[in-house]
């Protein structure tokens, strides 16, 4: 029987974890897998086959609510989690862990594949998840099913920002002095469309960052995330004054009735997530008492016009305040002289995947990105799981590794916070 080991991120087999797969004839005969090495092929489960073991295994279609995905998991409701088989899911071909958290089935597939079993799992079940009538009991508390929100609504435009901060790495070095010399040409001497064009690459996603917020907060509350997208690009619409050259005094504000400041809200996280959430309720609201003769026309007409009014007037101006000041609080603990802050986040930053909260990290680095260009959670973070996995690894502790093992990240998805990291279970 296979030796299993603890860790906060679930139960993970260990022959799995160190790479040691041995020839298992009743699983391939059960699950079509051939689990061994010959002549340097291996033959493994499809995507599609994995997928389709996965609804089975979670209780089939009718147990299932919804699916969604994060950088490295497969999450999923349920209506019955004593219906989910997670031995048997655990033991399918590159699952690497599972666990039950916060309402959700999570299973560990890695960065890349996650997305692919996602979309198989999706084609199969198709319209069946919203179909499906059975009440959902609510697990966790209301603040833990608040902070789950978030990691669904910010998980899809990570890769976007990431991809922006590889473009503004890959800027940086190209204009470089040191960099340019080598090849004998200077800053001065680099084609003004050149420029132009990097700038288009890197200041796009964060200029239009309430857009992204407003379409996948649109998409989790059941709304046209089209509509969403529009409201988005209202809020950063250029006839309202720069959010930037506002901060820089180089522009003023609008004042409608006298005392309501009015601006764009380039780089603004938590006022375009509430008006999602607004809007998104407005035009479900509207759907269930207009005649679907007039749907077509007057919900999106009504759910556009509240939805900015209310956007810019009420909501944006309050919440923006708020966002700033929970930018300030954190900040503030960060920079404690003789790196207290460290101390403190890396003491407690732990628990919040312990209690299912850690996706509030997401709001809190997206936020810190937006508007000051600098990630303090990031580094912090990392330095805290590396030291835990440098205790894990240490001789004098070895009794305790044989127990335990902790999920560290390797640097590629730790913005997201998950706290696992497959790449590095591959590697030990």
């Amino acid at each position: 029987m296979t030796e299993q080991l603890s860790s906060p991120c679930g139960i993970l087999p260990m022959q799995r974890i160190f790479g040691l797969s041995m020839p298992d004839y009743s699983r391939e005969n059960d699950w079509n897998i051939l689990h061994y090495k010959k002549k340097g092929m291996i033959k493994v489960m499809e995507n599609r086959q994995i997928a389709e073991k996965v609804i089975e295994l979670a209780g089939g279609r009718e147990n299932i609510q919804s699916v969604a995905h994060c950088a490295t998991r497969l999450r999923i409701i349920t209506a019955d989690k004593e219906k989910i088989d997670m031995d048997a899911v655990e033991n399918l071909d590159k699952v690497k862990g599972s666990f039950f958290n916060s309402g959700q089935y999570q299973i560990i597939f890695g960065t890349g594949l996650v997305n692919k079993i996602y979309d198989e799992v999706q084609s199969i079940l198709g319209d069946s998840v919203t179909a499906n009538a059975a009440p959902v009991k609510k697990e966790g508390n209301a603040f833990q099913r608040a902070v789950r929100v978030f990691g669904d609504v910010f998980v899809p435009i990570i890769p976007v920002l990431v991809a922006t901060g590889l473009f503004m790495g890959l800027r940086g070095l190209l204009t470089q002095e040191a960099f340019l010399n080598l090849f004998g040409m200077s800053p001065a001497s680099l084609p003004s469309n050149l420029i132009f064009f990097t700038q288009v690459l890197t200041d796009t996603a964060f200029s239009f960052l309430p857009a992204l917020v407003c379409w996948s907060t649109f998409r989790i509350f059941g709304g046209n995330p089209v509509i969403g997208i529009v409201l988005g690009l209202m809020l950063v619409n250029p006839a309202l004054p720069n959010a930037y050259e506002v901060g820089q005094q180089t522009a003023s504000p609008l004042y409608f009735f006298g005392f309501i400041p009015v601006v764009g809200y380039q780089g603004s996280v938590l006022p375009a997530f509430i008006t999602g959430i607004v809007g998104s309720r407005i035009e479900k609201f509207l759907k269930k008492k207009i005649p679907d003769s007039l749907d077509l026309i007057i919900t999106p007409f009504l759910t556009m016009l509240s939805g900015i009014v209310l956007a810019l007037f009420v909501i944006d101006p309050v919440f923006h305040q708020v966002e700033l000041v929970v930018l300030a609080v954190v900040e503030r603990l960060l920079v404690l002289p003789l790196g207290l802050g460290g101390l403190v986040y890396g003491c407690f930053g732990q628990l919040l995947g312990i209690f299912g909260i850690h996706h509030i990290l997401n709001f809190l680095e997206i936020s810190m990105l937006s508007q000051t260009g600098w990630n303090m959670l990031n580094p912090i973070g990392t330095c805290g799981n590396m030291a835990q996995a440098g205790a894990d690894r240490n001789p004098g502790s070895a009794p305790v590794f044989k127990q335990s093992i902790t999920a560290v990240s390797c640097g590629k998805c730790c913005v997201n916070g998950c706290g696992v990291c497959p790449d590095l279970y591959n590697r030990i």
